[in-house]
């Protein structure tokens, strides 16, 4: 079997195999559509290194291709190989996942998001004791609702898994609905944020801003991720200009990297009254710094699944306006964090950006608020206390695992 396999500087051990008893690690493969710079596999890679490796063993595995830049970012002593190609088109790699499997001899799979379902049928075929798939988010074509094979396949496979999870109630409210599976096969767990490495710095803004050109009388209204059409990050940029237009100093600052990257820095340059107000900076892992360069943010997403950025920015202590889509609002209430509006309702978003650059005390409110609800209802050592749970409680019912 023909595997990419992506050196790591960190030793990897190789797999032990289970004798009679009960193993001393769980050993679990994690399966991914792709395995890149996304929020769904940085939000997997803070559960590996939550867990540790002293009751647990990890490999990732990609269905198509690997981003070798992330793999070096990564800081995780863990193999990670590609059962398939970045290329498009159909592939089929149910046979060498088994065979992956059959290698590995992992006591769990788990797979995310729909380009990875298949590899709980190959866990099935493999023999793998626990199963376990989990949604973390959508995809523009399916807001309408799954193509009907789709939601065949979907409703299969998912009968096949031992767990089904989503990160939200509103994605478990709609896988529910779309494999037509009762809701009770479903449960939700919360992606969670590291509360230390993201927290309020503002004696880090003046540096920040200094360094990016940001004058320092401005109020900076910021967003991190990708810059995709989902995330409709030109809504921002027309919610930006009537702000001007009202002669309010406000700047926008767009951290991330992607497709519509041009589109947006065409639409900032020709626009009179954003000129010299937007900063585009490129994705890097200074994000907890760059967050504490912005006043407020951000999220004009016209669907999402849960959003780790909303959760870095609210454990950074920043007011909070995001659109009422997905599990946005699961995470901010409206007047209590932060604002909601609906997605690509610029006039509201430009009232609500409105109302916080006029109000200090406000900002600073919403802002205390934010970062206490993430302490106390997202912080990431609950969030992997949930999956050690789940894993564990898993394996046990299959005799795999008895503890130490």
């Amino acid at each position: 079997m023909q595997l990419e396999q992506i050196p790591l500087e960190a030793p990897v051990s190789p797999p032990s195999r289970p004798g009679t008893s009960p193993a001393a690690r769980l050993r679990v493969l994690h399966v991914l559509s792709c395995v890149g710079m996304g929020g769904t596999e940085h939000g997997m890679l803070k559960i590996v290194r939550g867990l540790g490796l002293a009751e647990f063993e990890h490999q990732i595995c990609s269905m198509r291709g690997v981003d070798e830049n992330f793999v070096r970012q990564m800081n995780v002593p863990v193999r990670v190989s590609s059962v398939g190609s970045g290329e498009p088109g159909f592939q089929f790699p149910l046979f060498k996942l088994a065979r992956l499997m059959k290698e590995f001899r992992p006591h769990i799979v788990h797979t995310r998001n729909f380009g990875a379902l298949e590899a709980i049928a190959a866990a099935r075929l493999a023999g793998v004791p626990v199963a376990i798939h989990s949604e973390h988010g959508y995809e523009l074509e399916i807001l309408g609702g799954l193509p009907l094979r789709r939601r065949l396949l979907c409703g299969a496979l998912y009968r096949m898994a031992d767990q089904v999870f989503t990160v939200t109630r509103d994605l478990k409210n709609y896988h529910s609905t779309q494999s037509r599976l009762a809701s009770s096969k479903f449960r939700v767990i919360y992606n969670g944020v590291d509360t230390e490495i993201f927290g309020p710095r503002p004696e880090q803004a003046p540096a920040l801003r200094r360094e990016i050109a940001i004058p320092a009388d401005r109020i900076v209204i910021g967003s991190v991720g990708r810059l995709v059409p989902i995330k409709d990050y030109k809504t921002l940029l027309h919610a930006a200009e009537i702000l001007v237009r009202e002669g309010k100093n406000v700047h926008v600052m767009l951290v991330g990297s992607g497709p519509e990257l041009p589109k947006l820095q065409s639409q900032a340059a020709a626009s009179t009254e954003l000129a010299g107000r937007v900063s585009f900076v490129p994705a890097s892992n200074r994000v907890a710094d760059l967050l504490n360069a912005m006043d407020v943010f951000v999220l004009p997403s016209i669907s999402e699944g849960m959003s780790n950025t909303i959760l870095e920015a609210m454990a950074t202590g920043l007011p909070l306006v995001v659109s009422r889509a997905g599990g946005n609002p699961e995470m901010v209430d409206n007047g209590s964090v932060g604002a909601l509006f609906d997605p690509r309702d610029v006039k509201t978003l430009a009232d609500h950006l409105s109302h916080l650059a006029d109000d200090s005390s406000l900002r600073r409110e919403y802002g205390q608020a934010a970062r206490r609800r993430a302490v106390d209802q997202f912080s990431l050592s609950g969030i992997v206390r949930a999956y050690h749970d789940m894993y564990v409680d898993l394996a046990s019912r299959r005799g795999v695992w008895k503890g130490n």
